[in-house]
């Protein structure tokens, strides 16, 4: 038995806000009250800490099969742990992707031998990530995968996505989409405008994303399919899907840290660790994404972790694979947002936990009697420097070390197991 003492239990979903004991048992919590005494069960004090329904993270890479030297399913899932999460969800760009039942049998068994987070994968759309054929996705999801994507790449051929859509609404798998148009972004490394041209660096305007963007929803209400845009980062993005809701469309988005902190005239130091696909956008493009977190445009928050080693990203700018390692420093990013009023600690959590389970149509974490006990504390003020020679991931390429921030995760509970803890 686990005893957590003294802590501020906060779940949006469930309307919970309120300081009380909870005692977990056997993968469970079981009671919750102002004041709970059992002799003989471990302690965990958390005065003046915030008890949340676990995080999900549902954009991750964690690289196996085939770059085992980049993360490796086990390293994956304890920098998860470390960062705050509980689960996660993994890109199907793996080498081979994850386009047939095999891979996604194979990924599950590494995920349980890891014993750690719960791992979700995504199956690619088309075999080989090629754009033409498309995978066995009802067999997949007999296997696990719980959504469809060809992230790092757009399916191009609308008659091909569309039967993928139409395949997909069969078996109510969410299709998530990395919207960009290769024609218009080409050999691009950032975003254009006068950045690109004073850097000397290859363009891609805003619009290599949002044409795909419209262009996806619109097939998606023609398909009768659910989808997700991915690591938005453009302004003009949320224009189509703030009319995909007010339409009653299934459509949901999702943004990274990165773009709500980044912006592209950063990219004077040609460091490589600030090259993402997308790439990091114009600073009014930054403050249009606050406040699409805030008004609920922006479904989720995710990490898009992209770890590379160092000899990916100690190159020159052009050739630098894009990517950065960001589970570790997610929620401390997002909890940084609290602290500075950007959004409040509810909205927080619910980007971090409810918001990620309802996007994929999962049962979401909670903390209410009877459910499983899936829990990330965190200390909204704890001060930290970031160090990524500390990280537990086997990528180090971030952009955010030395960031001082406020507010991190302190200890995550997967069925009621500690899996990390600074407490």
């Amino acid at each position: 038995m686990l005893l957590i003492k003294g802590a501020r239990l906060v779940d949006p979903l469930h309307h919970v806000d309120k300081k009380a004991d909870m005692l977990v048992d056997r993968g469970k919590i079981v009671e919750i009250k102002n004041s709970i005494n059992v002799r003989g069960a471990d302690v965990l004090v958390a005065t003046n800490l915030i008890v949340c329904p676990g995080f999900i993270d549902i954009h991750t890479h964690l690289r196996e099969p085939g770059e085992e030297f980049k993360e490796t399913i086990e390293s994956g899932c304890e920098a998860a742990a470390c960062g705050g999460f509980t689960a996660i969800a993994c890109m199907p760009n793996t080498i081979p992707p994850n386009d047939n039942p095999s891979t996604t049998r194979f990924i599950m068994e590494r995920a349980r031998m890891a014993n750690g987070v719960r791992v979700m994968p995504i199956g690619a759309i088309t075999i080989g990530q090629k754009g033409e054929q498309l995978c066995e996705y009802f067999s997949m999801k007999r296997e696990g995968i719980i959504a469809i994507s060809e992230d790092g790449r757009s399916v191009m051929n609308s008659g091909i996505l569309r039967r993928a859509m139409e395949y997909a609404a069969t078996h109510d798998l969410l299709v998530i989409s990395h919207c960009e148009d290769h024609n218009l972004s080409g050999k691009g490394v950032m975003n254009e405008g006068i950045y690109s041209t004073r850097y000397g660096l290859r363009p891609i305007p805003t619009q290599a994303e949002d044409i795909i963007v419209y262009r996806d929803v619109a097939l998606s209400a023609l398909a009768g399919c659910r989808l997700h845009i991915a690591h938005v980062s453009a302004a003009d993005s949320l224009f189509h899907i703030r009319r995909a809701k007010k339409r009653g469309l299934r459509v949901t988005a999702e943004t990274a840290p990165h773009y709500l902190y980044l912006s592209d005239d950063m990219l004077a130091t040609y460091d490589t660790n600030l090259k993402v696909n997308p790439p990091l956008r114009s600073r009014a493009d930054v403050q249009a994404l606050r406040k699409a977190i805030k008004d609920g445009t922006i479904d989720c928050i995710a990490s898009d972790h992209a770890p590379h080693s160092s000899a990916e990203k100690d190159v020159e700018f052009d050739i630098a694979k894009p990517g950065i390692s960001g589970i570790e420093t997610s929620v401390g990013l997002v909890l940084n947002l609290v602290n500075e009023g950007v959004i409040s600690l509810k909205r927080a959590i619910y980007l971090l936990s409810a918001g990620p389970a309802k996007v994929l149509n999962i049962p979401p974490n909670s903390l209410s009697v009877g459910s499983d006990a899936n829990i990330t504390i965190v200390d909204l003020k704890k001060e930290w420097t970031v160090d990524p020679s500390k990280f537990h991931s086997k990528g180090r390429n971030t952009p955010f070390a030395g960031y001082k921030l406020r507010g991190k995760a302190v200890a995550t509970l997967v069925a009621g197991r500690i899996l990390y803890s600074e407490l």
